[in-house]
Parts: structure tokens; C-alpha cells; sequence
């Protein structure tokens, strides 16, 4: 355990460059590695303490992994790295293109009775989410333009409850 820093970043605990641009099954092997090296039992002979500062290890490798494996949480965290704060919560301005567009979702997955027309809105949806991701990969990666990116991951973050909306609309569609 002497070799893991708890002050490091979640990219430097799981070795990584900190880019939006991530191999997740590359990431999953480096969880896994680091979970075995932090196991509670593997310390079983070295006491209750060891276990204890084993077991605060093993949860902030997995907070590392939650934030990594989510590209919100991960552009999220990247802002922040860059200094830039998403503020989700607070900042709810979005350029009005965006938000017409958002309306007409929202107007257009109301209206949607047939499977067809949920499965289309899924595929407008997913065509959405990849550009946004497009655009956080070229402004976090690229650019360094974490500002621009944070508008981006805000919008990924409509999208986002968009598509768990079109679920719950499938969840309740009759068969």
C-alpha cells in the first residue's frame, strides 16, 4: 500500500494521462489490479488498523473508478482539475438553440406512443450525446479550454436525464 497516494488525482492513482479520452476496459483492469493490491484481507495478519487503512484505500480507488468510468464525472472532474467549476446546480444557462432543442425532445418524447418512435428519439438522443462528447474530448484534450467544456458536460447533463426519461417511457409502454 506504501506505493498508492491518497492525495494523488483519480488519473495518477490509476496511472493514466488526465484526458476525457479514456480506454474504460483499459481503466476496469487498472481498477481491479488496484483493488487486489488494497483487499482488507490480504491484511488480515497485520491487524485491525492495516485492515482499516486497507478498506479507506479499497473505497478511494472505487470512487476513483465511479468518476473515471462516467464521462460527466470524469469531464466533471477534469474542469475542476483546469479550474473551472461545472456548477450544474447553479448554472442553468444554456444557449437558446440548445434549450429550443431540448423543448422539441421533450415535446416530441411526450407525444411518442409507438416503440418506433421512442426508438428513434433514442437514436436522435445518442447521436447528441456522442457529438457533446466530441466536443468535450476536442476542448478538455485538445484545446485545454475547460470553460467551453464545462458548457458542454452541462448540456450532456440534459441529455443525459433526457435518455433515463426515454427509459422510463419504454419501462411503462405497454407490450
Amino acid at each position: 500500500m506504501n506505493a498508492i497516494n491518497l492525495a494523488a488525482s483519480d488519473f495518477e492513482l490509476f496511472g493514466v494521462p488526465a484526458s476525457f479520452s479514456q480506454d474504460i476496459e483499459a481503466l476496469a483492469a487498472r481498477w481491479r489490479e488496484l483493488q487486489r493490491q488494497v483487499h482488507p484481507d490480504r491484511f488480515a495478519a497485520e491487524g485491525a488498523a492495516a485492515q482499516r487503512i486497507a478498506a479507506q484505500w479499497s473505497a478511494r480507488i472505487n470512487q476513483a473508478w465511479q468518476r473515471l468510468r462516467d464521462p460527466v464525472a470524469r469531464a466533471s472532474y477534469l474542469c475542476e482539475l483546469g479550474g473551472v467549476s461545472v456548477n450544474a446546480e447553479n448554472t442553468t444557462a444554456m444557449p437558446p438553440q440548445f434549450l429550443v432543442q431540448q423543448m422539441e425532445l421533450r415535446e416530441a418524447l411526450e407525444a411518442a406512443q409507438a416503440p418506433a418512435a421512442l426508438d428513434a428519439l433514442a437514436r436522435t438522443a445518442a447521436a447528441q450525446r456522442a457529438q457533446l462528447e466530441g466536443e468535450i474530448m476536442r476542448y478538455i484534450d485538445e484545446e485545454r479550454n475547460f470553460s467551453a467544456a464545462a458548457a458542454s458536460v452541462r448540456a450532456l447533463m440534459f441529455l443525459r436525464r433526457f435518455e433515463s426519461d426515454i427509459g422510463r417511457r419504454r419501462a411503462q409502454a405497454p407490450d
